[in-house]
């Protein structure tokens, strides 16, 4: 399959790329609107229904990459993908913040709950659980089971069961921050027929294969293109691939952000990132070999970059700021900045062979 992408001229992967962009950003859009009828139907919050169902959906493509690379015993593309894919979603809430509520308001002084904080308090966790297990020897495995990533599946199986029983706490916000927030945008015409819970289910499937499915024409059709144009699979993986398989998160963002439903958009994401490092269990089952443990200085980096990007944002939903500077926050424009401060970082560690 991979000779066959690559035997094609560079037009065609380039329309395949792009057709499979369009594909999944689309499909986001469903993803984003069928998930809020069934969060009602499984009386899920907002946040709970954009950290479980939102999040594991718009995942598809790094997980099709990840599954991929685990059959072919390939994993540094996979490892440079989901962890700098979790830099890259989190900069995606700067994208929401920009585009998705524009002078309205900062998106984390918008948030009327508390539970973003633990989501993305469970993201730092699981990036920890990460640098815990890429420290232990790779004769650590017992059977196809690789205690790090083993360690990494439990705390997020734990994280998601305190948000949930933190759901239930009477949290409110004793009050409003020192502008009042923007509203929720109107949600199409008045007096429309809602979506019954069997469409939504569809619809949310339909979409979901739709990502999968574009998700991994893009690992496909973008791994050509990184051998076309000569890029290293750590930098492609964590920039480029990154970027293109957080497509589903900035549209089913921008769609939940301009709809009001501000903590499904915070759920998405952070649900993403604390999800995405699960998939090294996965890997290590797949592929019988410790994942963990081959992480590089350059991948153990990323995982650092990521919890930084992640805790800036976690001190903005507390501190709820509602200034901008242009269209965004202070808390998204430091994000920026320390992303673009993060990627050069990555190639000078690249550069010198780390």
């Amino acid at each position: 399959m991979n000779g066959f992408w690559s035997s094609l001229p560079l037009w065609l992967l380039g329309l395949s790329f792009a057709l499979a962009a369009a594909a999944v950003w689309a499909a986001g859009i469903t993803l984003s609107n069928t998930t809020t009828v069934l969060d009602k139907q499984f009386k899920l919050s907002a946040a709970l229904g954009g950290l479980i169902l939102l999040a594991v959906a718009t995942n598809l493509p790094e997980i099709a990459i990840t599954l991929s690379a685990a059959l072919q015993h390939n994993l540094d593309l996979a490892i440079g993908n989901i962890l700098g894919g979790i830099a890259v979603q989190t900069l995606v809430l700067a994208a929401l913040d920009a585009f998705g509520l524009g002078r309205r308001a900062a998106l984390t002084a918008t948030s009327g709950s508390l539970t973003p904080v633990l989501e993305g308090t469970l993201v730092i966790a699981v990036l920890m659980g990460v640098v815990m297990g890429a420290q232990l020897p790779g004769t650590a495995v017992l059977g196809r089971l690789e205690p790090g990533s083993l360690l990494v599946a439990l705390l997020w199986g734990v994280g998601l069961w305190g948000i949930g029983q933190a759901s239930k706490l009477p949290w409110h916000l004793d009050g409003p921050p020192s502008e009042t927030p923007p509203q929720p945008a109107k949600q199409g015409k008045q007096g429309g027929a809602p979506m019954s819970t069997r469409r939504a289910a569809l619809g949310f499937a339909f979409a979901a294969l739709v990502t999968l499915g574009a998700g991994w024409v893009l690992a496909l059709s973008g791994g050509a293109l990184a051998q076309h144009f000569q890029l290293s699979g750590v930098l492609f993986g964590a920039t480029v691939l990154a970027v293109v398989t957080s497509l589903p998160e900035l549209s089913t963002g921008l769609a939940a952000v301009r709809q009001g439903k501000i903590e499904l958009a915070l759920g998405d994401i952070f649900g993403g990132n604390a999800f995405l490092p699960v998939l090294f269990l996965a890997a290590s089952l797949i592929s019988g070999q410790a994942v963990l443990v081959q992480l590089q200085p350059t991948d153990l980096y990323l995982t650092a970059l990521g919890a930084l990007l992640t805790a800036v944002y976690v001190f903005g939903l507390v501190l709820r700021r509602t200034r901008q500077w242009g269209r965004m926050g202070v808390d998204s424009w430091t994000v920026v900045g320390l992303y673009l401060i993060g990627v050069g970082g990555l190639w000078l560690i690249s550069r010198s062979g780390g």
